[in-house]
Parts: structure tokens; C-alpha cells; sequence
């Protein structure tokens, strides 16, 4: 179900970064499993990064490993997505899910929500 907002996306150069945001107005994100995931024309949907809740455990893909960070602020009712030293092959619509799920690698088709995306493009 369409229930997340993703924002944050934009154009930027190879080496640039950029913070996106996956927010929710009608539940708390930290009661969630968040996952970000992204998907470039013509490919299927990769596992970027996800955060567990109760101790927020965090998961990587090896991508994006060292470069990007997963985080929440429960005040604001948001998770980013902090991405540095951004690279061509990164660029893709990024999307958030929630769910209930807790293995950091889940699929997509195991989260219970999701948005509409935000688009990323690297490119000098």
C-alpha cells in the first residue's frame, strides 16, 4: 500500500551527496522495520539499506557500504538516507518501505508499505 513520502532526490555529480527522507503521516515509522530500496530503468528492485526497529540495527548492501547511512529521527516521524561519494551506477528511483520484517536483506515483497519514489540521477 502507498503510505510513505519519499523526498530528498535530485541531480548531482559524480562525488556529491544527497539526504533523502521517507516520512508517514499515519503511523509511526519506528514501530517499522524501514527499508530503502532503489530501481534503475529496465532492472528489478535492489536492496540498498534498511533499519530494524527496537534496537535499529542496520543493514547495508555492498553497494553502498561505507558510502551511505541509514538513520531516524522518531520526533519527526522520519527515516533518511544519507548517500556520499555518490557514483554513476547509483543513480535510480529510491523508494522506502515499512514492515514487519527484520532480516536486513528481506525483499521488497515482504514490507507491508511503500512510496512513490524519489528520483536520483549521478551525472556530470
Amino acid at each position: 500500500q502507498l503510505q510513505l513520502v519519499e523526498s530528498g532526490g535530485g541531480l548531482v555529480q559524480p562525488g556529491g551527496s544527497l539526504r533523502l527522507s521517507c516520512a508517514a503521516s499515519t503511523f509511526t515509522l519506528d514501530l517499522y522495520t524501514i527499508g530503502w530500496f532503489r530501481q534503475a530503468p529496465g532492472k528489478e528492485h535492489e536492496g540498498v539499506s534498511c533499519i530494524s526497529s527496537g534496537d535499529g540495527s542496520t543493514y547495508y548492501a555492498d553497494s553502498v557500504k561505507g558510502r551511505f547511512t541509514i538513520s531516524r529521527d522518531n520526533a519527526k516521524n522520519t527515516v533518511y538516507l544519507q548517500m556520499n561519494s555518490l557514483k554513476p551506477e547509483d543513480t535510480a528511483v529510491y523508494y522506502c518501505a515499512a514492515g514487519t520484517v527484520v532480516a536486513g536483506d528481506a525483499p521488497l515483497y515482504e514490507y507491508d508499505y511503500w512510496g512513490q519514489g524519489t528520483q536520483v540521477t549521478v551525472s556530470s
